[in-house]
């Protein structure tokens, strides 16, 4: 027999799948509740309301990202591949257990245009992963002096490709598109660069 998982970790699956293809605000507590099997008194217990469990489905969410991602970048032969491995480890990361339309986060920020201080630190926890490591791995492929712009550019292109899955009939080619895009961003920059 499998063992069910807990109430907490119910509670993440049914924000996961209710809230975040639905929208936050769509989605009555009740209905998380219902697909969860808890009370009420277990959601408060474990996270507070119901916005604390949606700031800890984000973070749940991010750590799934950040070691997709990471296992990409590993992977990854060269210093470009390393770079432009976003836009493979976006793939591999929609075709595990995380279920959304498009981003989760950029989904929430839409949704709350004044977040709290816990809900904003938790979106911006994921735009900090972002341009952090885009910038991190940029370095050793461009230099010092234009790894920051070329980070925001392909930051850009990324999250162009996840407001353009909201409206494709195929988000695998979307990725395969923004990854030509990327690629070509950053072979125009190292060019430019070259001594």
């Amino acid at each position: 027999m499998v063992a069910q998982p807990s109430a907490r970790e119910r509670l993440l699956d049914a924000a996961e799948h209710l809230a975040f293809t639905q929208g936050v605000a769509a989605t009555p507590v009740d209905v998380i509740l219902k697909q969860a099997n808890v009370a009420p008194a277990t959601l408060y217990s474990h996270f507070g309301n119901k916005e604390g469990l949606i700031v800890e489905a984000l973070r749940r969410r991010l750590a799934r990202w950040d070691q997709d991602w990471q296992r990409e970048v590993s992977t990854a032969a060269t210093a470009k591949e390393k770079l432009l491995a976003v836009f493979p480890a976006l793939t591999r990361y929609r075709s595990g257990p995380a279920t959304a339309r498009w981003c989760a986060f950029l989904s929430v920020a839409a949704e709350s245009p004044h977040p709290s201080q816990l809900l904003d630190e938790a979106l911006r926890s994921d735009t900090e992963l972002l341009t952090t490591r885009l910038h991190e791995l940029a370095i050793p492929v461009v230099g010092t002096g234009e790894a920051q712009a070329l980070a925001e550019r392909l930051a850009l292109i990324l999250t162009g490709v996840l407001g353009m899955m909201l409206r494709a009939a195929n988000p695998d080619k979307v990725i395969a598109d923004g990854y030509a895009t990327a690629k070509t961003v950053v072979e125009a920059t190292t060019v430019s660069t070259a001594p």
